[in-house]
């Protein structure tokens, strides 16, 4: 526990700075504004209210904090008779790796002593996100293929000189704001899986050995499917960056 007493300061700060800032955001924002891009237009209701919306989105994130630094607080007022433990706990249960590779490192190592048992736990975590990745990857590409018709249809009517400008520049403002979110979707994703590569690392150094190897080969398959994804999303870009309604 002592390595895990040593990061728990920082922890602790930032899960309650989190909660606090999810606190004000909804006393701010109301009715939701948050999820409007720069041009007020909100992105498909795919991306923001299907069953895996929050597993990799900025927000989904915040909230996860949120919910930890709730957990902490409820750790101290309640008093329990190990209230580092409890607080640690109360912020891996809810955040996972995205609490941090170190924070997620040292929990991990003060409930399994037991290196094999760790390190299978944690490969399993790997796989479930890596099965999150695909299922994100799914929605994702279905409105992808959408926005890629939206556009070909747009420079269709730019050629034939039939363009309705005005549902032309709400079908791009619509395109800008899907991509936005998928942005944040795989900024998400790739934290993910950098803090499961540093996880991976401490865990080598301290004696991990195969078990870790078998661990990276994980990481590796989230990471390529995240990379497919990226590709996706920047031929969208492309797409939409050619179009000029003047």
């Amino acid at each position: 526990m002592k390595q895990v007493c040593s990061y728990l300061p920082k922890a602790m700060f930032g899960l309650i700075i989190s909660a606090s800032l999810v606190l004000a955001g909804c006393a701010n924002n109301g009715t939701g504004s948050s999820m409007l891009d720069n041009s007020g237009t909100a992105p498909d209701p795919r991306l923001t209210k299907s069953a895996d919306a929050s597993f990799f989105s900025t927000s989904g994130l915040t909230a996860c904090a949120g919910g930890a630094g709730v957990g902490i607080l409820a750790c101290a007022v309640a008093s329990p008779t190990d209230k580092v433990k409890c607080m640690v706990v109360a912020g891996i249960a809810s955040c996972g790796v995205a609490m941090g590779a170190n924070y997620y490192y040292d929990y991990r190592r003060s409930k399994y002593s037991n290196t094999t048992q760790r390190l299978q736990l944690m490969n399993d975590e790997v796989k479930a996100d890596t099965e999150k990745v695909a299922q994100r990857t799914a929605t994702l590409q279905q409105v992808i293929n959408d926005d890629k018709e939206r556009i070909a249809g747009i420079q269709k009517s730019i050629k034939a000189k039939t363009l309705d400008k005005a549902k032309a520049q709400q079908d791009i403002a619509s395109v800008d704001s899907n991509l936005t979110q998928m942005k944040k979707d795989l900024t998400g994703m790739r934290n993910k899986v950098a803090e499961y590569k540093k996880t991976a690392d401490l865990e080598r150094n301290s004696g991990g050995g195969t078990q870790v190897t078998e661990i990276d080969g994980e990481i590796t398959k989230m990471n390529t499917k995240v990379a497919s994804l990226q590709k996706e999303v920047d031929g969208l870009y492309s797409q939409r960056q050619a179009i000029t309604l003047g």
